[in-house]
C-alpha cells in the first residue's frame, strides 16, 4: 500500500515538473516577443522623430524664402563657410564673412533689375522726306575761315561768325535777338527765288538743359524782300508755325522746349505750292495743307544768346521736281542728290532714308522694275580715289535696298567717279549736284 502511495506521489510530482517546464517555456517566449516589440516601437519612434526634425527645418527654410527677409542667403553663406573650413584650396570666389557681414562672391550672379523703358521714337525706315533734285543754294562750310563772317550769307542783324565745333565747321550765332539772322547771298536775292516746289535742309544744335532755345525760320530774304507774316519756330523737341495752335512735338519727348541731352537735329522742310511739311530727324512734326502765304526767300535766326550756344551747318535749298517714277518712264532713269554720305566714306547718312524708302516702294509697286545703282562724285581729290569711292557708295546703296526687302537679282551697282559731271565743279552748288546717285533702268 505504501509502495503504491509512493508511486502515485512520484507520478504526480513528475507530472507537475513537466507542466511547470512547459509553462516556463511559454512565459519565456512571451517575454522575448514582448522585448522584441518594445525594441521595434522605440526604433520606430526614433525614426519618426528624426523625420519630423528634417521636415520642420525644411518648412522653416521655405517660410523664410517666401518671406524674402534675406536670412536664407545669410544662412547659405554661413554653411558654405563651415563646409570650407580646413580646406587646403579655398576658392577665391567663395563667400567670406567679416564682422558678421556677408561679402558676395565675385562670380555671384546679381539679381537682374528691370531695364528702364526707352522713349518711343520713330524709325528712319518710316521717313518719307525726299529732297528736291536741282540745288539752288548749298553751304557745307567747306573752306571757311574761323572767326570770319560766313562767305555765302548776308547779315540781317546781330553777330554771326564761322567757328569749329564738335569736329566740323559751323555757323555760330553769337548775338542775334529775335529779329536778326542771316540770309543766303544770291545774285537775285531781291526777287522771289523760291520756286513753287522746294525743299530746305540744315542741321541745328540744341544744348543740354537749356530752356527755350529756339531757331527761327522766316520765308523771305531779310533786308531785301517784304517781310513774311509768319515764321517757323524750332525748339529742341517741337516745331511751331505761326500761332500756337499749329505745332507738333517729337514722338516720345517729355517736354517741347528743354531736353536732358545735347543733340544735333536734322531739319527738313518741304513746300509744294501751298502745303508745308516739317521734319525733325526721323519724324514729321508738321503737315499744313495751306499756309496762305507765298514763300519768297529764307532767313535763319535764333533767340537771344543769354544762355546756350547756337550753331547750324549743312544748309541746302533745292528745287522740287516731277515724281521720280515719271522720270523713269520718260528718261529711263532718275537722278538724286538726296542720298548723302559721310565725307570721303561710303557710310550712308540717316537722312538719306527718305529717298531710299521712296525707291523701295517704287520697286515694290512695280515688280518688273530693275535698277543699276550708279555712283558719281565731284572733282575734289584724285581720279582713282573718286572712282573707288563712287563704287563703294553705289554698292552701299544697293545693299541698303536689299536689306529693305528688294531681291538682289533686281539690282546691280557701279561707280563712275568724277568722269560724268552734271554741272561745273567751280561752286558748292555745282559740286553738290555732281555728288549724286543715279538709278538706271535695265
Amino acid at each position: 500500500m505504501k509502495k503504491l502511495l509512493f508511486l502515485l506521489i512520484s507520478l504526480f510530482f513528475l507530472n507537475g515538473m513537466a507542466f511547470s517546464q512547459i509553462n516556463l517555456n511559454k512565459v519565456v517566449d512571451r517575454s522575448v516577443k514582448k522585448a522584441e516589440r518594445n525594441v521595434e516601437r522605440r526604433v520606430e519612434r526614433r525614426i519618426d522623430k528624426g523625420v519630423d526634425n528634417v521636415l520642420d527645418k525644411t518648412e522653416e527654410g521655405i517660410d523664410e524664402t517666401v518671406k524674402g527677409d534675406g536670412n536664407d542667403k545669410k544662412n547659405d553663406g554661413k554653411k558654405s563657410d563651415d563646409k570650407n573650413k580646413g580646406s587646403k584650396s579655398e576658392s577665391k570666389t567663395e563667400e567670406s564673412t567679416t564682422n558678421d557681414k556677408v561679402t558676395p562672391a565675385k562670380d555671384e550672379v546679381p539679381v537682374p533689375q528691370e531695364p528702364e523703358k526707352p522713349k518711343p521714337v520713330l524709325e528712319w525706315a518710316k521717313y518719307d522726306f525726299v529732297p528736291g533734285t536741282e540745288i539752288i543754294f548749298e553751304d557745307n562750310q567747306e573752306g571757311e575761315q574761323n572767326g570770319e563772317f560766313p562767305s555765302k550769307w548776308d547779315l540781317a542783324g546781330g553777330v554771326v561768325e564761322n567757328a569749329f565745333f564738335d569736329g566740323s565747321n559751323v555757323i555760330f550765332f553769337r548775338e542775334i535777338g529775335n529779329l536778326g539772322g542771316i540770309t543766303p547771298l544770291l545774285n537775285d536775292s531781291k526777287s522771289d527765288y523760291l520756286p513753287d516746289e522746294f525743299t530746305i535742309e540744315f542741321d541745328c544744335y540744341f544744348e543740354k538743359e537749356v530752356y527755350s532755345q529756339r531757331y527761327f525760320i522766316s520765308f523771305y530774304a531779310a533786308k531785301k524782300q517784304k517781310s513774311a507774316l509768319k515764321r517757323l519756330v524750332l525748339s529742341t523737341n517741337e516745331a511751331q508755325y505761326g500761332t500756337t495752335d499749329i505745332k507738333g512735338a517729337y514722338p516720345g519727348a517729355s517736354r517741347p522746349n528743354i531736353d536732358k541731352n545735347a543733340r544735333w537735329r536734322h531739319i527738313a522742310i518741304s513746300f509744294n505750292k501751298r502745303a508745308l511739311k516739317v521734319y525733325m530727324d526721323d519724324a514729321r512734326l508738321l503737315n499744313i495743307p495751306n499756309i496762305e502765304e507765298n514763300p519768297t526767300g529764307l532767313t535763319i535766326g535764333t533767340t537771344s544768346q543769354k544762355t546756350g550756344y547756337y550753331f547750324i551747318k549743312n544748309i541746302r535749298i533745292a528745287k522740287g521736281a516731277v515724281p521720280l517714277y515719271d522720270k523713269v518712264l520718260t528718261d529711263g532713269k532718275f537722278v538724286t542728290t538726296g542720298i548723302k554720305f559721310d565725307v570721303n566714306k561710303a557710310t550712308i547718312k540717316a537722312e538719306s532714308m527718305g529717298t531710299i524708302n521712296y525707291v523701295v516702294k517704287m520697286m515694290q509697286d512695280n515688280p518688273a522694275l530693275k535698277f543699276s545703282v550708279e555712283g558719281h562724285t565731284d572733282s575734289d581729290g584724285e581720279d582713282a580715289s573718286n572712282l573707288k569711292l563712287s563704287e563703294a557708295r553705289a554698292k552701299a546703296v544697293m545693299d541698303k535696298l536689299v536689306e529693305s526687302g528688294i531681291a538682289k537679282d533686281r539690282l546691280t551697282s557701279k561707280g563712275h567717279g568724277e568722269s560724268k559731271p552734271m554741272a561745273a565743279n567751280d561752286s558748292p552748288e555745282g559740286k553738290a549736284q555732281n555728288r549724286r546717285v543715279e538709278f538706271v533702268k535695265f
